[in-house]
């Protein structure tokens, strides 16, 4: 299991509210901030993400390294993978899969694929299996 993930990106501001708009149907929020010498050693000028507790998404500013990198967010419903769909394209994504089941993995896992204006993948995914109410 992971427990946090970094990327760098180009513009940190706009990354901060391309991922504020984006995250927040899944509940995930910006939450705290190192900047200058603040952050921990050989990691300064850190924006976390997170939600119960728990800061685990960190964007930091500088060279871009999208290729190749895809990190999934988990949704708990259909409804929000949707609205995070909505919400990133609104937020300046680009389309990489609209909201829907995605049968090549499991009739119940339903995604919805983004890019950000770095060009990392994004998903949200829901599985119902994972959700017994779901």
């Amino acid at each position: 299991m992971l427990d946090h993930i970094f990327i760098s990106v180009s513009d940190i501001d706009r990354s901060i509210i391309f991922y504020e708009q984006a995250l927040k149907p899944l509940g995930i929020h910006h939450v705290l901030d190192y900047d200058g010498e603040q952050g921990p050693p050989g990691h300064p000028d850190l924006k976390g993400f997170g939600c119960n507790g728990r800061v685990f998404f960190w964007l930091k500013a500088g060279a871009v390294n999208s290729p190749g990198t895809h990190i999934g967010f988990v949704a708990n419903s259909e409804h929000d993978v949707r609205a995070f769909y909505r919400a990133a394209i609104d937020a300046g994504a680009s389309d990489n899969g609209a909201a829907g089941a995605r049968l090549h993995y499991d009739p119940r896992y339903y995604a919805a694929n983004v890019f950000d204006p770095d060009g990392y993948s994004l998903e949200a995914v829901f599985k119902s299996w994972q959700h017994p109410a779901g």
